[in-house]
C-alpha cells in the first residue's frame, strides 16, 4: 500500500503573494503582511498583536523544550505558545490564535483537561478530535436547514453545484477557517483540501458563529469523538476552485462517498 507522503510546504520566496487573495485566507487580511513580506515576522510582532495579556508566543528551543512540559500544557500552565522561527505551520497557527483567541483557549483548555486524566502519553478519542479540528477546522454557518440533509449524504453535487446560489447568498458559508494546517496546505495551488467541519445554525454573523462553538467547545458540549466532525471538500465551495462543473463534483478524488452507517451530529444552534 502506497503511504500517503508528508505535505512540505514551499520556501517563503516561492510562494507567490497572489495566493493570499485565494477566500480560505479572507479572514485573515489583517496579517497581510505576515503572509506576503519579504521577511518572516518576529516574536516580538506576533505577541504585539495577541489580544490575550496572558499568553504569548515564544521561541521554540531547547531550553524552553527543557521544562519537559506537553505543548498544550505549556500554554495551559505558562501561558506559553512554543513557536518555530520561519514555519509556515506556527505562523498560521499564531494567526488563529491572535484572530480567534476565545476559540483557541478553549480548545487548550479541554485539552489540558484530557492530559491531567490521560497523561502526556497517551490520547482518547476527544483529544483526536479537538486537535483534528485545531489542525483542519472549519466552522460552517448554515441558515437553512434543508441544506444539510445533502451534506449528509455527501451528495456534494447537490451541496455546492446546484445549490450555488445559497452559497452565493449566505444560506450556507464558511464562517471561519480554523485550521492552521489548512492554511499551510493552501500555499500550493490546486490541493484537493478537506477541512473538518463543524456546523453552526442561525443567522449570526461569523464573529458569533466562532463564538458559539468556541463556548460549545469549553462546556464539553462538542469535540468528544472525531467522527463528530464533517468532512467538507474546500474545493467544493463555489468560486474556491476552477473547473466546478457537474463532472467535477463526481471525479475529483476529494469528493468521497459517505460510509455505510456514518452519522452526523445536528448543528450547534445558534440563539438569537
Amino acid at each position: 500500500m502506497a503511504m500517503k507522503r508528508r505535505f512540505i510546504a514551499p520556501p517563503r520566496g516561492e510562494v507567490d503573494p497572489a495566493r493570499f487573495e485565494h477566500p480560505l485566507y479572507a479572514g485573515y487580511a489583517r496579517f497581510t503582511d505576515w503572509m506576503r513580506g519579504d521577511a518572516w515576522p518576529g516574536i516580538d510582532a506576533l505577541n504585539a498583536a495577541i489580544p490575550l495579556p496572558d499568553r504569548r508566543f515564544t521561541a521554540q528551543d531547547r531550553a524552553l523544550l527543557a521544562d519537559g512540559l506537553h505543548y498544550e500544557s505549556r500554554i495551559g500552565e505558562r501561558g506559553l505558545i512554543a513557536t518555530r522561527a520561519e514555519n509556515w505551520h506556527d505562523l498560521f497557527n499564531s494567526m488563529v490564535w491572535c484572530r480567534w483567541p476565545g476559540l483557541k483557549l478553549a480548545l487548550n483548555a479541554r485539552q489540558c483537561l484530557h492530559i491531567a486524566e490521560m497523561g502526556p502519553m497517551q490520547r482518547n478519542r476527544a483529544q483526536y478530535a479537538l486537535t483534528q479540528f485545531d489542525e483542519a477546522g472549519v466552522i460552517v454557518r448554515v441558515r437553512d436547514p434543508a441544506l444539510i440533509p445533502a451534506w449528509d449524504a455527501h451528495d456534494w453535487l447537490a451541496l455546492f453545484h446546484a445549490q450555488s446560489d445559497a452559497w452565493s447568498r449566505g444560506g450556507i458559508a464558511i464562517a471561519g477557517v480554523i485550521g492552521h494546517a489548512l492554511l499551510e496546505h493552501a500555499l500550493a495551488p490546486g490541493q484537493f483540501i478537506v477541512g473538518k467541519a463543524l456546523v453552526v445554525q442561525g443567522d449570526g454573523d461569523d464573529e458569533a458563529c466562532v463564538a458559539r462553538v468556541a463556548s460549545a467547545i469549553a462546556a464539553g458540549e462538542v469535540l468528544d469523538d472525531p467522527l463528530e466532525l464533517r468532512p467538507l471538500p474546500l474545493a467544493g465551495v463555489p468560486g474556491w476552485f476552477e473547473g466546478q462543473d457537474a463532472e467535477f463534483y463526481r471525479e475529483a478524488a476529494c469528493f468521497q462517498p459517505v460510509r455505510a452507517g456514518r452519522v452526523y451530529p445536528p448543528p450547534i444552534i445558534l440563539e438569537g
